[in-house]
């Protein structure tokens, strides 16, 4: 058994360079990512009409919440007290909404948020107060009731709203009017430009040479390094019997579609799935058998918030002549 290693400065290299332009970047947006047409804008109630969630020029939708205010003809709808209309009240009213399971702190932060596009916890509004946006709110103080009236809001991964928000006086508030269907008579529903989305990053190796002239089989990859959770790395392959190739990186399905990250106990022939770190992953052999010539590619993909990503500092083909 031989293996060729490569070690993971050029790759850290890499990924400082990768997260340098994801971070920075994007710190330059509007005050509000949602829609401004008629058709993305717009949430609906029975009692008062529209609600509008780009008037004010302040709902954000974020990785871990939603801040700021949204208009409707009974006043302005709170979706965060650091954010309010006459600006933060979280010191004696504690409230937001967040993306994904709360709590809601009163600094604006929601430590759980997760980017998950499911909504939790309580927006207000001075006239009709309380709305809840999940049927769910264990984590903000509430109680579970999803047995008796299962709802919540949504966000898609094209960035559409969906589900309903209740209040105990208005009762049902629609984002979306798929909800019920109703969108050939009125179509309205709240859209955002923010998406649940990881910062992906890829790196392709050298040749390497197994030096076998009648070509090596390949057995496994290795990777060393940190993988943070809801973090991803895998793996494609390509081998060659000339140095100068040609290189057609291929994964378990024998093409460049899918990436290694099975590893050999879960199957001896290649999966996908996240490779962790110091865990055989075996490959299809029959399409790495007698070739002198390998390199790989490496997926490395951050987590939806965009706040971790994996770290490698070496990665080990395994072969044998």
């Amino acid at each position: 058994m031989k293996r060729i290693e490569t070690y993971g400065y050029a790759l850290i290299g890499f990924l400082c360079g990768a997260l340098f332009f994801v971070f920075l970047f994007p710190l330059v947006r509007a005050e509000t990512n949602i829609g401004a047409t008629a058709a993305t804008r717009y949430a609906w109630e029975d009692t008062d009409g529209w609600w509008d969630f780009n008037g004010t020029n302040t709902v954000l939708v974020k990785g871990t919440r939603v801040e700021g205010y949204a208009s409707s003809s009974v006043g302005d709808v709170s979706l965060d007290c650091t954010t309010s209309p006459v600006g933060s009240v979280c010191a004696y009213s504690n409230y937001g909404i967040c993306n994904g399971p709360g709590p809601h702190n009163t600094d604006g932060t929601c430590p759980n948020g997760n980017a998950s596009g499911i909504l939790s916890g309580y927006a207000w509004n001075d006239t009709i107060g309380w709305i809840s946006f999940n049927c769910d709110q264990s984590t903000h103080g509430g109680t579970n009731q999803c047995a008796t009236s299962n709802y919540k809001v949504q966000i898609g991964s094209d960035g559409d709203f969906s589900g309903y928000a209740w209040n105990d006086i208005v009762g049902w508030i629609s984002f979306n009017c798929a909800n019920n269907s109703s969108c050939a008579s009125s179509n309205f529903k709240v859209n955002t430009t923010w998406r649940a989305t990881s910062s992906i990053g890829y790196l392709e190796s050298s040749i390497f040479d197994t030096q076998t002239t009648a070509g090596a089989l390949l057995n496994s990859i290795i990777w060393q390094g940190d993988s943070p959770g809801n973090t991803c790395v895998d793996f494609q392959i390509a081998a060659s019997n000339s140095a100068s190739g040609p290189w057609n990186y291929r994964g378990p399905s024998g093409d460049a579609s899918t990436y290694y990250g099975l590893s050999c106990t879960s199957s001896l022939y290649g999966g996908v799935g996240c490779a962790l770190p110091n865990v055989p992953i075996c490959v299809r052999r029959n399409d790495f058998t007698n070739y002198r010539y390998l390199r790989y590619k490496v997926r490395l993909a951050s987590d939806l918030l965009q706040t971790e990503t994996p770290v490698i500092k070496d990665i080990i083909l395994n072969w044998s002549p």
